[in-house]
């Protein structure tokens, strides 16, 4: 109510005070100033009467005065002081404006004044319980108890003559006040020290006094409520406006802010709310953990925890969609015991948990908690509420969309690095592979070592190929990887004796942009450009010893450092490696490291030099040419059988490479028919001249490696050599030729 609204009111109140004293005087008639308390019923007692009437009179119009102009922060004063007078006036000893609480039944003391040595029995009394007569007659029937001594009590209000005794009130007035067709306060006087007889005339002033009160409290919490609404709609439009900036500021911001200002608008709205406490919860992995929150900071900030576990009802709850409020501990069920503990653990005094949802999806809840106070939650909050959680809902919708979608652009740019890493790599190999066909041969020993390379194609084993040069180790190795379940990608070869030693380590593990100098950019290694293939490393036996530690730790548990760097790589590759050295003479010799010859040797093959398998020379030869009439734009039709032989008695040191040789030499110089002649001197025989002893040494090794040691018999060595079986023995001890172990 406007306040020009309520004096107006209050001035016509007055205006209706005044006329009803007015008709009161008229019937009366006189004046002065006797109190009701010195009055005697005598001849001269009208007189009195009169007096103390216009006194009354007066007393009454001067609150009514005073009253209209009253503040509401005045009224509780003015009424108490005006019952004080009151109480003079009538010499009594407690005057008390009693607000009835009809649901409880209570009569609940709100304004009082008491005559020296006489103090408050009952603040709060169950009116009907101690006096259920008087209850009945003012409460529920609107009329006045007036009573000058106990014994003026019918006898159905014997309870509430006990009653009076037992309190020591010997004499009482009381009226009731109707607010809305319903009695709302109750004025009462009452008498301890002697009793007192009422006019029943002064029932009219004391309802008149009774209503100035009430009419005043009622104005006073119209006045609260007026200013209470006026705070409550600041408050509410103040909220309106940090919704408003909330909303505008997370439409602009980018995914890697929002986690931030989802934590700044926390703190803003537990402080524009009086709370103490926000957590975000998100689903990860079956559990709750808290991903943002604010606490103010005299409290412990919340750390992640299974709420599953610390709050299963309110999980069970929030997880189902609905909306989780409570003021009090009290108010949370049975079942909800676990949680009702940590809440006291917590501090938990009030709290509010909303659901958050995308997509038709829970994902989450947020929660505001107050620790020091019980707090509402009245439905206009709550849904002030819900737009906030709707607000970071979206925010974090949005940032999950862009980090997915910078997830998949990253992947997409590393598989197109690695697209161009590995076909910068297959040009390059384009150039330097020599242009093999499937491994040729039938013989047995071929046949023995293609049966191994399929046993070991299909797992990740590493695969160690023993070798003269030029048995087609790096072949064999491709046929492995073809076989395998790394055959789509491609593999990757190195020639360890082709790399300088100052350069190996570089090329393999890669290097750091100023790892040494003249490193001018960052380099990848060749077992980074291997992921998911196969690493192909020729002449192993050329590594150097320091590189060969760093060979054994990827083969062990697949890590390694680029060089230059701290950051440790993990790889899956797979390694195949090759020599034309003995391995196990190089251990022996320190040359070596025998824990990595250990971690290599887990699947040997050796591949025989082509003087063992000479069956396999006239399919070699004939694949060799077919490969060159492409090449040449040739034809040829015939091979004497007399090249044949020759081919076949050559002891081909250079092995499958030389042959390769040979016959593209013959290709150039021939027509249609192909003559092949084998070299008459090569690189291997000079280097295999020397005493007599040394020539007979290499010839009888030769022999006994082609037989596989077998001496005696047909084919054997002696046969072969053309000497005795005794003989040859005698020769192997001479020059101290003696069979392997293995």
């Amino acid at each position: 109510m406007p306040r020009q609204s309520r004096l107006d009111a209050a001035g016509a109140l007055h205006h209706i005070i005044c006329r009803g004293i007015e008709r009161i005087r008229s019937r009366w008639g006189g004046s002065g100033n006797q109190g009701w308390g010195d009055m005697v019923p005598d001849e001269r007692s009208h007189t009195n009467d009169r007096r103390a009437a216009h006194q009354f009179e007066d007393l009454i119009s001067d609150f009514s005065a005073r009253f209209v102009q009253l503040t509401s922060n005045k009224i509780d004063q003015e009424i108490e002081r005006a019952m004080k007078r009151v109480l003079d006036f009538f010499s009594g000893d407690c005057c008390e404006l009693i607000k009835i609480l009809h649901g409880r039944r209570l009569g609940q003391v709100t304004h009082a004044s008491y005559a020296q040595g006489v103090q408050c029995v009952y603040p709060n009394a169950n009116l009907c319980k101690v006096y259920p007569w008087q209850y009945g007659r003012m409460i529920e029937s609107n009329l006045p108890v007036v009573f000058s001594k106990l014994a003026d009590l019918p006898p159905e209000a014997a309870q509430d003559r006990q009653a009076y005794a037992t309190m020591g009130i010997r004499s009482l007035l009381s009226v009731p006040v109707c607010v809305a067709q319903r009695v709302a306060y109750v004025l009462t006087l009452q008498t301890i020290r002697d009793e007192r007889v009422w006019p029943e005339n002064y029932l009219q002033r004391l309802q008149l006094l009774a209503e100035i009160f009430v009419n005043a409290l009622i104005r006073k919490e119209a006045d609260q409520a007026l200013r209470k609404g006026e705070e409550a709609l600041e408050d509410s439009l103040g909220f309106e406006r940090v919704l408003s900036e909330l909303s505008a500021r997370f439409v602009a911001l980018g995914a890697d802010q929002i986690n931030n200002a989802i934590e700044d608008a926390q703190k803003t709205i537990v402080e524009a709310l009086g709370l103490d406490r926000s957590v975000l919860y998100q689903l990860m992995e079956d559990e709750a953990v808290s991903t943002h929150s604010w606490t103010r900071p005299q409290w412990e900030k919340i750390s992640r925890l299974n709420v599953l576990n610390v709050f299963p009802w309110a999980y069970q709850k929030l997880m189902s969609g609905d909306i989780l409020a409570f003021s009090s501990l009290d108010e949370l069920p049975a079942d909800a015991s676990t949680d009702i503990a940590s809440c006291k653990m917590f501090g938990v005094t009030s709290s509010l948990g909303l659901p958050l949802r995308t997509g038709g999806r829970l994902f989450g809840a947020l929660t505001f908690t107050s620790l020091t106070k019980e707090k509402k939650w009245p439905s206009d909050l709550v849904n002030r509420l819900r737009l906030v959680s709707e607000i970071f809902t979206n925010a974090l919708a949005r940032k999950s969309a862009e980090e997915q979608i910078h997830d998949k652009l990253r992947e997409i740019q590393a598989l197109k690095e690695r697209l161009e890493k590995d076909n910068l790599y297959l040009r390059s190999e384009v150039e330097l592979l020599h242009e093999h066909g499937e491994i040729v041969g039938e013989g047995k020993a071929v046949r023995k070592v293609l049966l191994k390379a399929e046993q070991v194609a299909p797992t990740d084993t590493t695969v160690l190929i023993l070798g003269e040069t030029g048995t087609g180790k790096e072949l064999l190795a491709r046929e492995i990887h073809a076989m395998s379940k790394r055959r789509d990608r491609p593999l990757v070869t190195v020639n360890c004796a082709s790399l300088p030693p100052a350069l190996i380590e570089s090329e393999l593990f890669g290097r750091e942009k100023g790892a040494y100098t003249g490193a001018l950019t960052r380099m990848t290694g060749r077992f980074e450009t291997a992921e998911g293939s196969t690493l192909f490393l020729d002449e192993i036996g050329e590594l150097p010893h320091e590189i060969q530690a760093k060979l054994l730790r990827i083969i062990e548990n697949g890590t390694f450092e680029r060089l230059g760097s701290t950051r440790t790589i993990r790889v899956d590759a797979r390694i195949i490696a090759a020599t034309n050295r003995d391995l196990a003479q190089e251990v022996k010799e320190g040359r070596f490291r025998k824990d990595l010859y250990y971690r290599l040797n887990v699947f040997p093959i050796t591949i025989p030099p082509l003087r063992e398998r000479i069956e396999d020379i006239p399919a070699l030869v004939w694949a060799f040419v077919q490969q060159f009439e492409i090449k040449m734009g040739k034809r040829i039709e015939h091979i004497p059988q007399k090249s044949m032989d020759a081919l076949s008695r050559y002891s081909w040191p250079g092995n499958i490479r030389e042959l390769k040789n040979v016959i593209e030499h013959a290709m150039i110089t021939s027509r249609i028919n192909l003559y092949i002649a084998p070299p008459a001197f090569s690189a291997q025989d000079e280097s295999e001249m020397g005493t007599l002893e040394d020539m007979e040494r290499r010839c009888i090794l030769r022999v006994l490696k082609r037989t596989g040691w077998r001496i005696a018999g047909k084919n054997g060595a002696a046969e072969i050599l053309g000497i005795k079986r005794t003989t040859l023995y005698a020769m192997m001890k001479k020059l101290g030729i003696q069979r392997p172990e293995n």
